[in-house]
């Protein structure tokens, strides 16, 4: 995502990236973005609540005017309401199956693989 919005600024077309992954965001240097202390994958705001995810969605549009310099990252003051989501994102045991990040690379389809091995 970030990788996308540094080209399309090169090119004249202004971006802002949201994001609920601060450490992503400040990697991926994006021109600009909002951070959201949600859970990943929600943030756009809270599942079924019109007034959080319209309330996100308008505070990272003022983006565009409040962050003045190229990398910038503004915070949206939301709270989730709860602090369990981030015990158990955090939790080295239980119910966290996530896999350790892959380094090598992945491709959905057979041929995608042949395709990008011969370049």
């Amino acid at each position: 995502m970030c990788l996308i919005a540094r080209h399309l600024e090169a090119n004249g077309i202004p971006t802002l990236c949201l994001g609920s992954a601060f450490d992503i965001l400040s990697a991926g240097l994006p021109p600009r973005a909002m951070f959201v202390d949600y859970p990943l994958g929600h943030s756009a705001g809270k599942p079924f609540d019109r007034v959080d995810q319209e309330y996100i969605v308008r505070s990272a549009l003022n983006g565009f005017n409040s962050l003045k310099k190229p990398g910038q990252i503004g915070v949206i003051d939301s709270d989730w309401g709860s602090v369990d989501w981030k015990n158990d994102a955090s939790a080295t045991a239980g119910e966290d199956t996530r896999q350790p990040r892959d380094t090598r690379p992945q491709y959905q389809f057979e041929e995608d693989r042949i395709a990008a091995e011969k370049i």
